[in-house]
C-alpha cells in the first residue's frame, strides 16, 4: 500500500479511535511525559546533548529512537508518540493524512548533509542511466530523486529505483545492491568511508530540505509545561554546542555511531536554526516557514505526492518557544 493511501486511511481511522492518553486533560492520572520519535539524523542530535546534559528531565520529556523517519511519521500518525522529529516534507504528508500536526520547532536547514553519494563507476552526472538508485520511500526522496534525473538529463525510466530506508543504505552499498544513494548524516559519513563519492548535495536545493519537531494538535492542551521545558532544555543545549562544540561532539558521537570528529564534520552539512531564528521561521505575521512550505508543498503537488495544494492554517505553533533574551 503506498504510505500516501496508508496515511489518509489511517487519518480517518483516527477520527473514531479512543482518546489517546495525552488528550486526557484534567483527569486525575498524573501526568504522562511527552514522548519524542526520533533517528540518527545529525540535525536531530541536540536533543540528545539535552539529555546527556540533564537539560530534559525524563518525568517531562522522554526521547524515542525509531531507525528511520519513515517510521517516525508512522508512530506520530498512528498515535504511538505525540511529537516527533520530521522533515518539512513529511509534516505536509501527515496533515494531508488527516492528522493536524503543528511545528513548534525548527532543527535545521539541510546545506550540503543531504546528498547523493554513488560509487567511484559513477563519476559523473551523465553516468547514471541504468544504475540503481537506493533511496527512501518518503516526500522528500523523491523529490531530491527527481532533483537528481533533472540535473542529469534523464527520467525515471532510465534509472532503477530501489526502495531502503535510512538504515539500509550503508549495507546495501557495501553488497553492491545499489550504486547510488539518496542520503543524509550520519549514514552519508559512512558510505564515504567506503569511497562513495558526491554527485549532488543540498547546497543546490536551497529553502527545500528544513527540519522541524512536529506535535500533534490534540497532545498540545494540559501539556503546555512539557512543551516549553523540552524547547528550553534544547536551546539549552544549543546554546552549550555553541561554547564547547568538542565536548558537546564526545557527547553525542554515540548517539551518531561516529567518531567526535565526524560529528563536528556532519554539522558543517546543515545551518541550525537558533533561538531567535526560530521566532523568525514560527512567529510573525509572516512566518518563513510558511514560505517553505508553500515550495515544498507545490513541488508536492505537482509531483502527485500530495493530493491537493496543502492547507497551512495553524501550521507553525510558536507558542513553546522561549524569549529572546
Amino acid at each position: 500500500m503506498k504510505r500516501r493511501t496508508w496515511l489518509m486511511t489511517g487519518g480517518r481511522a483516527l477520527l473514531s479511535a479512543p482518546v489517546l492518553p495525552w488528550a486526557l486533560v484534567g483527569c486525575a492520572a498524573p501526568r504522562m511525559p511527552v514522548q519524542v520519535a526520533l533517528n540518527a539524523w545529525v540535525g536531530y542530535a541536540l536533543l540528545h546533548l539535552a539529555t546527556e546534559m540533564d537539560y530534559l528531565s525524563e518525568r517531562e520529556v522522554r526521547l524515542q529512537e525509531f531507525p528511520s523517519n519513515t517510521a517516525s511519521m508512522m508512530a506520530l500518525v498512528n498515535g504511538q508518540v505525540p511529537a516527533a522529529a520530521l522533515t518539512l516534507d513529511e509534516l505536509l504528508l501527515v496533515r494531508e493524512g488527516g492528522v493536524d500536526a503543528r511545528a513548534v520547532l525548527v532543527f535545521d536547514e539541510s546545506h550540503g548533509a543531504d546528498v547523493v553519494l554513488a560509487h567511484p563507476s559513477v563519476a559523473r552526472l551523465s553516468q547514471l542511466r541504468g544504475r540503481r538508485i537506493g533511496v527512501e520511500s518518503t516526500a522528500l526522496g523523491a523529490v531530491v530523486l527527481a532533483k537528481l534525473l533533472e540535473a542529469a538529463g534523464l527520467n525515471a525510466a532510465d534509472v532503477v529505483k530501489v526502495p531502503l530506508t535510512a538504515d539500509q543504505h550503508v549495507a546495501a552499498y557495501a553488497r553492491r545492491e545499489v550504486d547510488v544513494a539518496i542520503t543524509f548524516e550520519p549514514m552519508a559519513s559512512r558510505l564515504r568511508s567506503l569511497g562513495a563519492q558526491v554527485l549532488l548535495d543540498s547546497t543546490r536545493l536551497p529553502g527545500l530540505i528544513l527540519d522541524v519537531l512536529a506535535v500533534r494538535a490534540d497532545a498540545l492542551p494540559g501539556q503546555h509545561d512539557a512543551w516549553r521545558h523540552l524547547l528550553q532544555g534544547y536551546f539549552r543545549a544549543f546554546e552549550h554546542r555553541q561554547a564547547q562544540p568538542e565536548v558537546a561532539a564526545r557527547l553525542m558521537a554515540p548517539h551518531q555511531q561516529l567518531s567526535p570528529e565526524e560529528v563536528m564534520k556532519a554539522f558543517e552539512g546543515i545551518a541550525l536554526s537558533d533561538l531567535a531564528g526560530n521566532h523568525g521561521w514560527l512567529g510573525g505575521t509572516q512566518p518563513r516557514l510558511l514560505k517553505s512550505a508553500e515550495m515544498v508543498g507545490r513541488l508536492m503537488h505537482e509531483a502527485r505526492l500530495l493530493d491537493r495544494v496543502p492547507d497551512l492554517t495553524s501550521l507553525c505553533e510558536p507558542t513553546f518557544l522561549p524569549e529572546v533574551a
